[in-house]
C-alpha cells in the first residue's frame, strides 16, 4: 500500500487527547498518510477498553475525521496475552495490506514505548511516535489553542477525586490538578474523548451521563445528543 508517495500508517486509536494531536501532526507533518485508526474494544460492555467510551462514539468520532475505524475486540478483564494476540490479529491484516508503520500518541513512558516496539518488531513492523518527548505542559497548551475540545471520562481514583470526572479538558481543568498529577495525564490519571478540533469535520454534540467506580477508576459516561 502506498497513498500518493507517502507513509501508509496505522494510528492506536483511544479516542483521547494525545492520539488525536498526533494524528494532525501525521497529517501536517505531510509524508505520512494516516489510513485507518485502531481501537481496542471490550466486548462484552461494547465499550472502549481502559476508556469505557461506547463504542458508538468512538465511530461516531472515526466518522467525523474521515477515516476507518479498525477494532481489537477483546473479553473483559483480558490478559496481557489475550490483548496482544487480538491486537496482533488486526496488525497482520495491515501488514498484508502493504502498511508496516503504527503510530501511538505516547508522550514519555519509556516501558510502554518498549512494549510497543517488541510487539510490533515480532510482525515486521516498527512504531512511530509524533509526540515523543514534548513537554506535557506545552503539548496540553497546542492541544488547547488549535481549538481542540474534550470531555474527561475517566480518572484514577488514587491520584484523582472523582469529581474531575465528567469535566471537559481545558486550562481550567489543567489549572486544577493537583501538581503532581500530570498535565497530559501520561501516568494514566485520567482519560479523554475528544468531541471536536481543525481536524474534525463536525463536533460531535454530547452530554455527560452517570458516574460509575469500578474499582480504583471513575467513569463518566458520555451520551451522544438526539
Amino acid at each position: 500500500m502506498n497513498v500518493n508517495n507517502k507513509t501508509p500508517v496505522v494510528l492506536s486509536w483511544s479516542g483521547g487527547k494525545d492520539c488525536t494531536l498526533a494524528l494532525y501532526e501525521l497529517r501536517r507533518a505531510g509524508n505520512y498518510e494516516v489510513v485507518a485508526l485502531l481501537a481496542t474494544i471490550t466486548r462484552d460492555y461494547d465499550r472502549l477498553s481502559m476508556h469505557g467510551v461506547r463504542r458508538a462514539l468512538i465511530e461516531r468520532q472515526a466518522a467525523s475525521l474521515g477515516l476507518e475505524l479498525d477494532c481489537a475486540m477483546i473479553p473483559k478483564e483480558a490478559t496481557n496475552l489475550v490483548y496482544e494476540e487480538a491486537m496482533q490479529e488486526r496488525l497482520r491484516i495491515w501488514r498484508e495490506r502493504g502498511v508496516r508503520t503504527v503510530a501511538f500518541g505516547d508522550l514519555f513512558l519509556e516501558d510502554v514505548r518498549a512494549y510497543r516496539e517488541q510487539l510490533l518488531a515480532a510482525l515486521d513492523m516498527h512504531g512511530l511516535f509524533p509526540l515523543w518527548a514534548r513537554n506535557t505542559h506545552q503539548c496540553a497548551a497546542r492541544f488547547f489553542a488549535l481549538g481542540f475540545r474534550a470531555a474527561v471520562v475517566c480518572v484514577d481514583g488514587r491520584r484523582l477525586d472523582q469529581s474531575f470526572a465528567g469535566r471537559f479538558y481545558d486550562a481550567n481543568f489543567v489549572r486544577d490538578l493537583p501538581p503532581d498529577v500530570d498535565p497530559c495525564g501520561e501516568n494514566g490519571e485520567f482519560h479523554t474523548f475528544v468531541f471536536a478540533g481543525p481536524i474534525f469535520r463536525h463536533t460531535i454534540e454530547l452530554e455527560f451521563g452517570e458516574k460509575v467506580r469500578r474499582g480504583d477508576f471513575i467513569f463518566c459516561d458520555l451520551v451522544e445528543r438526539p
